[in-house]
């Protein structure tokens, strides 16, 4: 295929194709081929008449009703493309082929005033972190203008000023499909399959180069912020949810390291692990990000439903290519929407989003969606680019920057941020379960945070049998089968009686109580199982979401991670109520552990990254709960 192609293919206002640059390429990718609609993931054409296929997929952010997750529906189909034709073609002839006239915008701005997301902000953390429905939470609003030249020319237009202009993205791309049309500098692959490994690349923290470019001493502040650190290891955490329902292995991390940008900088680790699963169903387990949804993630969606204005479409989707392998299956190159534009009808859209955590500032939020649209719309040139912001003096050569990773500083101080994460997750696992449980059965019930998948993983490490179970569908004869039931944690208020989900956990931590038979319940069942044996419970001055504490636990400390918003509280000093040993902070009296005649409890999240002495606690506790 030639270039002449590709020119007919533009003037084709029927066309469908899709061009692709990856990071570090000297080509850009063409795909053309037919459109075909589809309705669940599972659907996606892998083999037609018995032949794989190259699929090429946009999937919105409404498949997360595929997870059984609430979103508003838009009706934003699950594109996909057949791919008839994949060719790679050189760069440099690319950018002569394409249009380069500048595109003007009329009626600029947001469609939600900087006013109405600074209140929306507020609310989200006073009632929903506040409230303890999760960690963080990410709210959009959209950049929408008005364009005044055909859709496809606008989009081949800002493609082709994202090739010029931007560095650092992993894919730089232009979908373009009848009455559906993205550009995008996407820095994120969310999801990648490739010869039984998947990988995953939470991104987190945002720091928006000042006039000069970014520097050792302007990036030394912002990796040196508590704010910045603790956004990234919650969605190391998320993600690692999704790792530990995927990968036998669980996934290690590596990293964290920088993804440096023409005008923005971002820290980023590396998740990798082992899997047999169809990629279709690696993706559908992944959906989708943390860092432009929440966590944990199902009550972030419903959060999401609770305060955007209108559905998201494709924005925190994924583009999806499934590429046929040697071994008659497909590999997965999926990275997530974001930075990304829509064109439609004459009308331009940049959705933008800020992650809300329990110290965010409603007015550094909107200020963050500025800066977020600023780059977007300035990579693309519908701005005025901010050159000073690309620019630094200690460029080696025009046109030429050093890595400021490899400053031995910032390389330092990128490393020291592991000293405080767990070993479990940093060094490889293997897939040897045997352990001293081993021939034991375990229950986990889920009550709706997939934090259970990392809590079963560690259990298959101490040699226990384990199978996970929602909570509104673990039937009673199950509960009482297991060798060990573990009551999981979940968002919401441990008080609420008439909630469904808190009224089902209370039954499962009742029935094992009263049959003595072992119990270990974590964070929401903790505090349930500290309310049944008369402990108080109450809500904490500051929510503890994504906090690192050393706390003791019967007789030793142990770094734990917290991510929890009311606590079970007694008078300082308490060491037993109710027949049951207490491990409580002497000076506020809150309770960090239980134990008693087979049970054992804990408010922490052991299975967190941030829990150092995660599984060394977990061990102990098990050990009481069951001998």
């Amino acid at each position: 295929m030639t270039l002449t192609r590709l020119a007919e293919l533009t003037a084709d206002p029927e066309a469908s194709f899709v061009l692709i640059a990856r990071d570090g390429a000297d080509s850009v990718e063409l795909l053309t081929g037919q459109v075909v609609d589809v309705d669940l993931l599972a659907d996606i054409p892998l083999t037609i008449e018995g032949v794989p296929r190259e699929i090429f997929s946009l999937v919105p952010y409404r498949q997360v009703r595929e997870r059984g997750f609430v979103a508003q529906d838009d009706g934003a189909p699950l594109r996909c493309i057949v791919v008839d034709e994949h060719v790679h073609l050189p760069t440099g002839e690319v950018l002569t082929s394409l249009p380069n006239e500048a595109v003007p915008l009329r009626d600029g701005g947001f469609d939600i005033s900087d006013e109405r997301y600074a209140e929306i902000v507020k609310t989200v953390i006073a009632e929903e972190i506040g409230r303890g429905e999760g960690a963080n939470f990410v709210i959009r609003r959209d950049y929408t203008a008005e364009i005044d030249v055909d859709d496809r020319t606008a989009a081949l237009t800002w493609f082709r000023a994202l090739l010029t202009h931007e560095r650092g993205a992993y894919w730089t791309f232009a979908v373009v499909t009848p009455g559906r049309i993205a550009v995008g500098a996407s820095p994120e692959a969310h999801v990648v399959a490739r010869e039984g490994v998947v990988t995953m690349n939470p991104i987190s923290g945002t720091f928006r180069h000042p006039a000069g470019g970014a520097t050792r001493e302007t990036l030394t502040d912002f990796l040196s912020s508590t704010k910045e650190t603790e956004e990234l290891f919650m969605v190391v955490d998320e993600e690692l949810k999704m790792m530990s329902a995927v990968c036998s292995d669980g996934g290690r991390i590596t990293g964290p390291h920088l993804k440096e940008m023409s005008r923005l900088t971002h820290t980023e680790y590396m998740l990798r692990g082992r899997s047999r699963l169809d990629p279709r169903d690696i993706l559908r387990e992944t959906m989708f990000a943390p860092t432009v949804t929440g966590s944990p993630m199902q009550n972030a969606c419903a959060v999401i439903r609770r305060h955007e204005t209108k559905p998201r479409g494709y924005y925190s989707g994924v583009a999806a290519l499934f590429t046929p392998n040697a071994d008659g299956g497909h590999d997965l190159d999926a990275p997530i929407l974001i930075r990304t534009v829509y064109v439609q009808n004459g009308a331009l859209s940049v959705p933008v989003g800020a992650t809300l955590v329990r110290h965010s500032d409603p007015h550094g939020e909107v200020s963050e969606t500025h800066g977020k649209a600023a780059g977007v719309l300035g990579a693309i040139g519908a701005i005025d680019r901010d050159t000073a912001a690309e620019a630094r003096e200690d460029a080696d050569e025009p046109g030429e920057r050093r890595a400021l990773a490899d400053d031995p500083t910032i390389a330092a101080l990128l490393s020291s941020r592991n000293a405080r994460l767990a070993d479990f997750w940093m060094n490889p696992q293997g897939e040897d379960f045997s352990g001293p449980f081993t021939g034991r059965s375990a229950l986990v019930v889920d009550a709706e945070d997939r934090f259970t998948t990392m809590l079963a993983h560690q259990l298959r490490h101490l040699g226990l049998e384990v199978s996970i179970a929602p909570w509104n569908s673990v039937e009673d004869a199950a509960v009482e089968a297991a060798d060990l039931v573990v009551a999981g944690p979940g968002p919401g208020d441990p008080r609420e009686g008439d909630n469904p989900r808190i009224a089902r956990m209370r039954e499962v931590v009742a029935r094992r109580l009263e049959a003595h038979r072992p119990l270990l319940a974590v964070c929401l069942s903790h505090q349930i199982l500290a309310d049944r044996l008369g402990i108080d419970l109450a809500p904490l001055a500051a929510p503890h979401q994504g906090l690192q504490k050393s706390v003791p636990v019967f007789g030793e400390d142990a770094s734990i991670g917290f991510y929890n918003t009311f606590t079970a509280r007694v008078q300082p000093g308490t060491t037993t109520v109710a027949d049951a040993d207490v491990s409580a902070d002497p000076q506020s009296g809150d309770v960090y552990a239980l134990r008693g005649d087979g049970f054992a409890s804990v408010q922490g999240h052991l299975e967190s990254i941030l829990s150092r002495d995660g599984i060394r606690t977990l061990h102990r506790l098990v050990e009481h709960a069951v001998d």
